[in-house]
Order: C-alpha cells, then sequence, then structure tokens
C-alpha cells in the first residue's frame, strides 16, 4: 500500500476538502491511503470518517513570521519520524515552498495543487505571493483544478510542461441527481415549503462575497416577500454577516445552516443558485449545483470550467446588486429541474473515473 501525504489546511467542509474527500472515497483503499496533515485542530469535520477510512492525521504549527525557524524544524522532525512515506501532495499554497522542499530532501514526490486563483488583498496576501511563487522550481508535479488556476500559481511556462496536470474537481454524481421526494423533505424540514428558495455554498470568506450577496438579497425581498436565503457554510466573517442580516430586518427569512453534510439534499430544496465569489479555482459547489438541475447565477470571475451544462447564468459583480436580482427573479416561476448526468459525464466531472486517474497517477510515480 502507498501512503500518501495530503497537506490540507484544516478538515471543514469546504471545496478543497470536498473533493479530497470524494477521491478518498473511491480510490482503491487497498492500494492507496490517504493521511492528512492540518495546521488548524479546531475544524475537524471531515476527522471522524477519515479516521473510519484508515486515514491518519496529523498537526502541524500555522506558519506566522514568529515561527520562521521553529516551522522548518516541525516539518524536518515529522518526516524524521514518519519515513513510510512517498509522495506528498500539498493543497496548501502558501507555505508549500517550504514543506515541499523539506519533503524532497526526504526522498518524497512532490505534488503541489492549485485550488484558487487569488491570495486575497493586504499585506498577508503579498507575503503569500513572495513564498507561493517558488513552487513552480520544487515541485516534481504540478495539478490545478483548472487551467486559470494552474497558471496563475505556476506560470505559464509550467502550465505548458509534461508535468502539469487539470484534476477535475469531480463529484458523485449520483448523489445529486434530482429527486422530488428528498426535495420536499428537506423543504418541509427547514419549514420553506411554497417559498421561493435562493441558496448558497460556501466558507465565510471574504472571496464568497457575502456582503453582496446580503444586498442582492434585500434588493430580492423588497419585490418578493416570499423569498428565502440558504446559506451554507462557516467561517470567520459569518458573524458579521448574521449581524447584517438582522440590522437589514432580513431575519426570518435568512437561514444560516453552518457547516452540512446533506449538501445533495439542500440543493433539492433550492430554486435558485447564487455565487458571486469575488474568485475561484473553479468553484465545484457550482458542479453540484447544476448535477442537481439547478438554475446557477454566477460571477463572471468563476472559471468558464464550471460551466457544464446551459443552467449557468454569468454576470458581473459591476452590474450591481438591482440587475442581479433581476436575473434570480426571473428564475422564480420557472420551476423545471433535469437530469444533468450526462452532461456532468461528458464533461469529465465523474469522481470514479477521476479517483482511477489519480490512484494510476500515484502508482507510476514511483
Amino acid at each position: 500500500m502507498i501512503r500518501v501525504l495530503q497537506v490540507i489546511g484544516s478538515l471543514n467542509n469546504g471545496g478543497s476538502q470536498a473533493m479530497i474527500m470524494n477521491l478518498y472515497r473511491n480510490i482503491d483503499r487497498s492500494k492507496i491511503q490517504f493521511d492528512f496533515i492540518i495546521d488548524r485542530e479546531n475544524e475537524l469535520f471531515f476527522a471522524q470518517e477519515i479516521k473510519a477510512l484508515g486515514g491518519k492525521i496529523y498537526i502541524l504549527p500555522t506558519f506566522n513570521f514568529k515561527n520562521i525557524l521553529e516551522y522548518p524544524k516541525a516539518w524536518n522532525k515529522f518526516f524524521k519520524e514518519h519515513p513510510e512515506y512517498n509522495i506528498i501532495h500539498g493543497h496548501v499554497r502558501s507555505t508549500a515552498s517550504i514543506y515541499l522542499r523539506i519533503a524532497k530532501k526526504y526522498g518524497l514526490t512532490a505534488i503541489a495543487h492549485s485550488h484558487s486563483t487569488s491570495s486575497g488583498t493586504g499585506f498577508s496576501a503579498i507575503v503569500k505571493n513572495i513564498l507561493q511563487y517558488k513552487i513552480r522550481y520544487i515541485a516534481d508535479y504540478f495539478f490545478a483544478c483548472s487551467k486559470s488556476a494552474g497558471i496563475w500559481l505556476f506560470g505559464e511556462k509550467v502550465f505548458k510542461e509534461d508535468n502539469f496536470y487539470i484534476l477535475k474537481n469531480a463529484i458523485d454524481i449520483n448523489s445529486f441527481i434530482y429527486d422530488e421526494k428528498k426535495r420536499i423533505e428537506k423543504r418541509k424540514e427547514l419549514n420553506i415549503e411554497g417559498k421561493f428558495v435562493i441558496g448558497h455554498i460556501g466558507r465565510f470568506s471574504s472571496s464568497k462575497n457575502h456582503n453582496f450577496l446580503i444586498d442582492v438579497f434585500k434588493e430580492i425581498h423588497q419585490r418578493e416577500s416570499n423569498a428565502v436565503l440558504i446559506l451554507v457554510g462557516d467561517g470567520k466573517l459569518r458573524y458579521s454577516i448574521e449581524n447584517k442580516v438582522d440590522d437589514l430586518g432580513l431575519g426570518n427569512n435568512v437561514i444560516f445552516t453552518g457547516v452540512s453534510s446533506d449538501i445533495p439534499e439542500l440543493l433539492q430544496a433550492m430554486d435558485v443558485f447564487v455565487f458571486p465569489s469575488l474568485y475561484e479555482g473553479l468553484g465545484i459547489v457550482a458542479i453540484e449545483a447544476q448535477a442537481a438541475g439547478l438554475q446557477c447565477i454566477v460571477s463572471d470571475e468563476v472559471p468558464q470550467m464550471a460551466t457544464v451544462t446551459n443552467m449557468i447564468k454569468r454576470i458581473s459583480l459591476k452590474d450591481g446588486e438591482k440587475i442581479w436580482a433581476n436575473h434570480i427573479l426571473h428564475y422564480k416561476n420557472r420551476y423545471n429541474r433535469k437530469d444533468n448526468s450526462k452532461y456532468i459525464l461528458e464533461c469529465g466531472y465523474d469522481i470514479k473515473s477521476t479517483s482511477q486517474w489519480l490512484e494510476k497517477f500515484y502508482i507510476d510515480s514511483l
């Protein structure tokens, strides 16, 4: 058995974590086993499942300037104590130039994986960009969820090399196929029967643009009092968004579910999926929403690769909340769910074939 070390910041239910777990569930674990290194020990949504699947979880320090000397020491200590690893798959890009270099010193094959197209803004973003620039000279292989994510992190030259691969954020298509019974049950559970339900899934961070989404929903609610907004996820900005919702008098019309394990059922309950991200590596939830037959209104910052059906409408954030509200309300009485599994398969987002490809890649890389 090959044990692959997956380096991921946390085990909460985010886009990259969902992708890794989808692969982990479907890969042949008699040949390939995943173990995880994280640096946020209080974000353990997937921890129980990982242990049930045979995986191990290690916690190493979070990098900051104060531990610039201690951080590499922790990684050196880890590899000295764990010589069983042959492959490291790095999803944390900001410090990948540090830990991948150390891993290679101990003989591991190093994979760097890009899941985004921005480091955000401010001083921390500048530091991240400086640190991660060196990845292109260190990793043995380069993965990205989309062309734009690959070029952004690794550059045009790496993108054209033979050791660069686009690994699509594939999903278990069958779990998302529209089911009227599940829709009725979930809407009853959430007490939203007869409502016009707008949904969003994503961590509460600046990139997901929740502030703008609330402004859009305010505009919608002024015209359609029967509208409800479901926000699925958690994160450091959740508290401020909850306060904004209350300040606008929308508390009875916005549902905060927190981190959820029943994403397919929540998508069944929605009428429109809205995704106004400031930037995205891909936007796997947009793929899942299309698989569920949902009409999707997304920003034009979401990569074109996420458009796998005719159920997506891309809008510029510059158009403002009123235009966004117009597009969303356009689908109020157009309830027509389809089985889009054929299109998802044709575009290569099937988890079974993707996990088989990755399994073969890990084996061949050694």
